[in-house]
């Protein structure tokens, strides 16, 4: 029996890996899911985010109970790459591999933010549609929120059943953007983060984080394998519930 720790993207929460935790404990393993702080039914604010640890704590707080002959498979979605990297920087040797899905995935060299920032960058007025960014913090550490409306949230969900875009709409939640505010401007470490092995599974419609920047991410700091699901839009556990998990079941006989 493997362990799976999952973590959701931004704006999310546990739910998200509803279709997704039945399959995993059928084939006869051990699913932990988690709200990050401020999301799913978490009762903390995004005003109570001040870093990328606290963003990240009820993910910390996990790992850290897990016993010190305790190793998982640690599963990312999207922004969640970024608090789970931190997760692996913190904890390396409870961790046997971590597993980004078309996800935002920090290298050993910049900032935590830096993959996202460069994201944010780039995307035009047009592509932003009603992605909305808010503020917070104080005027010597300001703060950055997201909140993924429903024309945004539907080019995600491209995919997937209507049923599942529908839930969502109900159930998002504004989210800390991780800038460099949040997580400083220190990278993670080799000896931590750049220690574990990891894999990517590239989601191939998606139209959240494009195929090329998951792939300029692989190149900016390669990783043991990739993988790809060519027919999944940004939301793969949703639209190709059973290919991912066939993925991840693949990943636990080879690295776990």
């Amino acid at each position: 029996m493997k362990h799976y720790v999952l973590v959701h993207g931004g704006c999310h929460g546990a739910w998200c890996w509803y279709k997704v935790k039945p399959i995993l404990e059928h084939s006869g393993h051990r699913v932990t899911v988690l709200d990050l702080t401020a999301s799913g039914v978490n009762v903390s604010r995004v005003e109570d985010i001040q870093t990328l640890e606290d963003y990240a704590k009820p993910l910390l707080e996990v790992l850290e109970s897990f016993g010190s002959d305790d190793k998982v498979i640690l599963v990312a979605h999207s922004l969640g790459g970024i608090p789970a990297a931190l997760a692996a920087d913190m904890f390396p040797s409870k961790i046997s591999v971590a597993v980004f899905v078309t996800s935002f995935m920090p290298d050993t060299t910049n900032p935590p933010s830096y993959v996202f920032e460069k994201v944010l960058g780039s995307i035009t007025e047009e592509e932003r549609m009603d992605l909305e960014l808010g503020s917070y913090g104080t005027s010597e550490h300001p703060l950055m929120t997201a909140f993924l409306g429903p024309n945004y949230l539907k080019n995600m969900y491209l995919l997937s059943p209507i049923e599942d875009y529908e839930l969502a709409k109900m159930l998002m939640r504004v989210a800390p953007a991780i800038t460099s505010n949040l997580t400083g401007t220190k990278s993670l470490t080799e000896q931590g983060y750049g220690s574990i092995s990891r894999v990517y599974i590239v989601c191939g419609e998606d139209k959240g984080i494009s195929v090329d920047f998951q792939r300029w991410m692989i190149e900016n700091s390669p990783v043991k394998e990739v993988m790809e699901i060519n027919d999944a839009d940004h939301m793969p556990m949703f639209s190709k519930p059973h290919e991912l998990c066939d993925r991840l079941l693949k990943i636990a006989d080879k690295y776990a």
